[in-house]
This record gives structure tokens, sequence and C-alpha cells, in this order.
């Protein structure tokens, strides 16, 4: 995946987040919609690590396509 793509599925997973929780403003979210936005979230926040370490790479000389989805664990560790 370029980067252009990961910026793609950035947006796309954005839009979805934002439906999901501008559709249920007041009632809240049903299970299956509260599992969906976390999956969402989870999602955009490996988006935004592989096109971050894409960045570096390039930076540093390497190549970007090295750059690999690192797993929920790990990116959900991170501090913002």
């Amino acid at each position: 995946m370029d980067d252009a793509e990961v910026v793609a599925r950035i947006n796309q997973l954005v839009e979805e987040e934002h439906r999901l929780e501008e559709g249920h403003v007041g009632d809240g979210l049903d299970e299956d919609q509260a599992a969906r936005l976390r999956s969402v979230e989870v999602a955009l926040d490996q988006c935004w690590d592989l096109l971050r370490q894409r960045r570096a790479r390039r930076s540093a000389g390497q190549d970007p396509d090295g750059a690999e989805v690192r797993p929920p664990q790990v990116v959900e560790r991170y501090r913002q």
C-alpha cells in the first residue's frame, strides 16, 4: 500500500467513524455499532502509524515499502 492508498483508507475510515457517531447522537450506539466504532478507531490508528512509518523510512533514505501494519496491541499503547 503506497502513501496515497493509506491516506484514501484513512479518509474512508474517518467518514465511517463520523457516520457512526453522528447517526446516534443522543441515542447512544447499540452493541454492534459500538464494536464497529471501536474497530474503525483501531484501524485508523494502524493506518496513521503505517503512514508515519512510511514517511520516516523515506526521510531516512530507506524503502517506505518496508513499513508494516503493526498489531492493535502495539498502536493502541501509543500516547497521543
